[in-house]
């Protein structure tokens, strides 16, 4: 896959806990200059919003990293960076919830925040943490809420993304393969799995790799 066909699909990333907007408008800045989207905290999203071109996609989390807000919190959080200017939401699902069988409250709680807001959901799985049907529970709480994508996972947790999660959850959404994609040839085993977007903090070292 060439540079300039990777570059839209990817959505570089700084998500930290030390996080400035000195790291925002270098990411942005990034961005701009290669052609990729961002995933950025949602407090400095009215600001990177006015940094930003129009052009570029800013994407910010919502009930990250760990899902356990309120439910009210995350529909208030997502309308919220909405009104702020975001272009595409990644919400945390409740992981919690799901592994003890609750997928009804899990469904119910992301349809609220998709219906809340008229931009792209993406659903953070934590793909991780997940044994094999219960990953596929993630996949159909977050088709059935009317989900946009599903995200593998937030980056926090350990391990990463990997091709039989893509595969599993591609058969549901979309799929945005995150987590541990460090290189070029990290990005084309996940797209060659099924995934449509690649959110990683590597984003300018993975277009590198890539040929021009």
């Amino acid at each position: 896959m060439q540079q300039a066909d990777l570059a839209p699909l990817i959505d570089h990333t700084v998500l930290g806990p030390e996080t400035t907007m000195a790291n925002v408008r270098r990411v942005l800045d990034e961005a701009e200059s290669w052609g990729m989207n961002v995933c950025i905290p949602p407090c400095y999203v009215a600001e990177a919003r006015e940094y930003a071109t129009p052009e570029t996609t800013v994407a910010t989390v919502v009930g990250f990293p760990h899902g356990q807000h309120a439910p009210p919190v995350k529909r208030r959080e997502a309308i919220q960076a909405e009104a702020d200017g975001a272009d595409e939401l990644d919400v945390v699902l409740n992981v919690g919830r799901l592994k003890a069988g609750e997928t009804d409250a899990v469904t119910e709680e992301l349809a609220a925040i998709v219906e809340a807001v008229s931009l792209p959901v993406k659903v953070i799985v934590e793909a991780t943490l997940l044994a094999p049907d219960v990953l596929v529970a993630a996949g159909e709480a977050a088709q059935a809420a009317g989900a946009d994508f599903l995200k593998t996972s937030t980056g926090f947790a350990d391990g990463g993304a990997t091709v039989a999660d893509v595969e599993t959850l591609a058969e549901y959404l979309p799929v945005k393969a995150s987590g541990g994609i460090g290189s070029y040839e990290d990005a084309v085993r996940m797209i060659d799995a099924g995934a449509e977007r690649i959110g990683a903090s590597s984003g300018v070292a993975i277009l590198e790799g890539a040929p021009d």
